[in-house]
């Protein structure tokens, strides 16, 4: 009952900024399903108003993901208001296990080097859990611009983690979006899980 009310009084005392963030970040989600260029504006807007929350909250690296996001947000929207003539068509492609291994590995210690630097001389908090969530979140961004099936599931781990993160600092709007993200990183990895079997099987490309 009390982490009930201590969760109830976490929603309230909330920054309405947080709110309109979670809303945004919703949004670009919905929007981006159905190929709409205002998803660019609403992922910007989000990812400009974390970067900030995160940096007050000593989530340095998260901060600093943050602010990668706002520059992929500006060159998804150049992309796709001007680009989209001049791009191809790419099917989803899969990873093996060794190339997974070898991507993982090398992201951990990168991670783990961030971390240490971060929690030795910066005032981050869980400046390890923080670095690889970034670390991983800045690689599997890549692989969902490979179109990589498996991105999905470095998602799920990324999301699981971070809502462990958010929930220790507090932020607790941000927490159920997460959440979200979550389930729909698993319903995400099905749907593409599909359509490669499809195309191993026909010959069809993806998008």
């Amino acid at each position: 009952m009390e982490t009930l009310s201590a969760i109830i009084a976490g929603f309230s005392a909330m920054s309405v900024w947080e709110y309109v963030a979670v809303a945004l970040s919703m949004a670009y989600l919905l929007l981006a399903m159905k190929e709409s260029l205002w998803c660019w504006p609403a992922a910007f807007i989000s990812t400009l108003i974390y970067t900030l929350m995160y940096w007050n909250g000593a989530l340095l690296m998260e901060s600093a993901l943050h602010f990668y996001y706002m520059g992929m947000a500006v060159y998804g929207w150049w992309a796709w208001r001007y680009g989209r003539q001049n791009s191809t068509r790419q099917g989803i492609t899969s990873y093996t296990v060794q190339r997974h291994a070898v991507v993982i590995a090398a992201t951990t210690v990168v991670a783990l080097v961030a971390g240490y630097i971060m929690d030795n001389y910066t005032h981050a908090d869980y400046a390890y859990l923080d670095s690889l969530t970034t670390c991983f979140a800045v690689v599997t961004t890549y692989l969902v611009a490979q179109k990589v099936l498996e991105n999905w599931l470095y998602w799920v781990v990324i999301d699981a983690a971070s809502i462990y993160l958010y929930v220790a600092k507090g932020y607790y709007p941000t927490t159920v979006l997460f959440v979200f993200y979550t389930v729909m990183a698993v319903a995400g990895y099905l749907r593409w899980r599909a359509q490669y079997q499809h195309k191993s099987t026909t010959g069809t490309a993806y998008a």
